[in-house]
């Protein structure tokens, strides 16, 4: 069960180890691009190439899919980038469902793990499976991977990288579960973060905060939904590379200073130097090459 592009090396994994996927189960068509053509989820996509069933229900709880999914008899569900589960589902196979989970569970619980471990500053982070049971993310952890975040990594080459380590994890949890080795152990609720939804409101650039802080901000977001500011004449800016500058200064916040080939914008401790934007109606681009089509001077709101 899974939707996006993060879920299809799992799905890959699986079938190329040989185990036998008796269903994939994932998003509706979604309408995108101009013409607003049905899209199918990569998920899909890569089971079509293989062959596989192909379920996409509207309702999880509708008595026809219940039914369906029964009577595929899987001994074993497997859960990557995929939506909140019934019991009625999750309960269903006799060893059980696990989902992959982008963090070290407990802490960043939630729909946006990635983003928020970078947001925060976060070092380390990783990726978790675990069985599900009645509350989101909850349940208890089987196997964890750890890795190092980079101070400029952005959310985006986390993701790439946790990709791969998770489908990694995946095979191993359900080889576990086949040879009857599997281990789980408790949560620890009193380090539990929450990861919540990220809506477009909560990817504007406060400049108030501290260097570093926006700096990790900045990479959190990139590149979606991606951290913006606004101009003084309206137009959205968005940011998806920066680099700190630790220094002393007498600018106001968000005082916007450039040169020839460089955008910085002052902070109360330092400049936040702009690598890559895109003003609204543009392309995105180098701080360089916005400056070489963009030369004016602009202010932010």
């Amino acid at each position: 069960m899974g939707t996006p592009e993060f879920a299809v090396p799992s799905l890959r994994v699986l079938v190329e180890a040989g185990y036998q996927v008796v269903a994939v189960i994932t998003a509706s068509d979604q309408a995108a691009g101009r013409g607003l053509k049905p899209t199918e989820s990569a998920v899909k996509q890569y089971a079509k190439s293989q062959n596989l069933l192909v379920l996409q229900p509207e309702k999880l709880k509708n008595p026809e899919f219940l039914a369906t999914l029964q009577s595929l008899n899987a001994d074993l569900q497997v859960v990557v980038a995929f939506r909140m589960l019934p019991e009625a589902v999750w309960a269903m196979p006799p060893k059980g469902t696990f989902n992959l989970h982008a963090s070290l569970l407990p802490k960043y619980r939630g729909a946006a793990p990635i983003h928020w471990a970078v947001i925060n500053g976060e070092t380390e982070t990783g990726a978790t499976t675990f069985f599900l049971t009645h509350e989101i993310d909850t349940g208890d952890i089987i196997l964890q991977q750890k890795m190092p975040i980079s101070p400029h990594q952005t959310t985006g080459e986390t993701y790439e990288i946790l990709m791969e380590i998770g489908a990694d994890l995946v095979l191993k949890t359900v080889q576990s579960i086949e040879n009857n080795t599997v281990k789980t152990s408790p949560q620890a609720e009193i380090i539990a973060t929450p990861a919540p939804k990220i809506f477009r409101p909560d990817c504007a650039i406060n400049w108030q905060k501290n260097l570093h802080e926006l700096h990790n901000f900045v990479r959190g977001m990139s590149p979606y939904p991606c951290a913006y500011t606004t101009t003084t004449d309206g137009k959205t800016l968005k940011i998806y590379r920066s680099q700190p500058h630790v220094a002393s200064h007498t600018s106001d916040p968000k005082t916007v200073l450039i040169d020839k080939k460089t955008i910085k914008i002052a902070v109360k401790d330092g400049y936040l130097e702009i690598l890559e934007l895109q003003l609204e109606g543009k392309k995105r681009m180098t701080a360089a090459a916005f400056l070489a089509g963009y030369p004016q001077a602009f202010a932010l709101r």
